[in-house]
């Protein structure tokens, strides 16, 4: 299916019985499963196992694609966890192509050969470094809405220790424990998803930098190559 949206939308909380990757072909989007939230820039996708409830968001102008993936025809695909990945040249090409077949195309004909090879490039597809897994410590759950209300908030890891009532040394190995990954890159993740919100709903490069904490668009722009390679 292939849509296209010209302003932002919220889809809200939703499911489907089949399990989903939805690609961004061009422009924006955000999304949160139960744990989570993600990051979706155009050329990458959504992968979302069957039934699981998810919320998406599209920001500005946006193209996508949701493909529907009937859970018994890819049983090597892996589920877990939801992730973001890569729509690599041969992905895209062999999505776009299928869009061309009908609803109910020839499995044994050139719908289904398309039909493999888009499954095989899914489950081939690396992680993307778009989630942003929400701690369930209570403390530090406080931390992250604390940054996701105002990211440019620039305490280091000994300032929010001592706000949390915790030693850094507690701090950043339960932050790890339960996000797998350090604090700094998940502020980072963070930054960069609103930054790229802001873009999309149209502001500046310079001002949505300086809303997230960054002084320079450079020190910006590595930070997102950064996240992107």
């Amino acid at each position: 299916m292939a849509r296209s949206y010209e302003n932002s939308f919220d889809f809200g909380w939703h499911s489907h019985r089949r399990g989903e990757l939805l690609q961004v072909i061009d422009g924006f989007m955000t999304a949160r499963v139960s744990g989570a939230s993600f990051i979706i820039p155009s050329g990458h996708g959504l992968l979302v196992a069957p039934a699981v409830p998810h919320a998406v968001v599209a920001h500005g102008r946006v193209t996508m694609h949701s493909l529907y993936i009937e859970p018994g025809m890819a049983a090597r695909l892996n589920w877990d966890p939801v992730r973001v990945v890569p729509s690599s040249s041969l992905l895209s090409a062999a999505v776009e192509a299928l869009l061309a077949e009908p609803v109910l195309y020839d499995e044994d004909g050139r719908g289904g050969h398309l039909v493999a090879l888009i499954l095989d490039e899914i489950s081939s597809a690396a992680e993307s470094g778009f989630a942003l897994p929400e701690p369930t410590d209570k403390r530090l759950q406080r931390l992250c809405t604390d940054l996701q209300n105002a990211p440019a908030i620039d305490l280091d890891i000994d300032n929010w220790a001592d706000k949390l009532g915790m030693s850094r040394r507690t701090m950043t190995r339960k932050f790890r424990s339960e996000t797998g990954m350090s604090f700094a890159e998940w502020r980072r993740r963070l930054r960069i998803a609103h930054v790229l919100r802001r873009r999309a709903e149209g502001a500046k490069l310079e001002d949505a930098a300086l809303d997230v904490g960054y002084s320079s668009v450079s020190a910006l722009r590595r930070a997102i190559r950064e996240a992107i390679a």
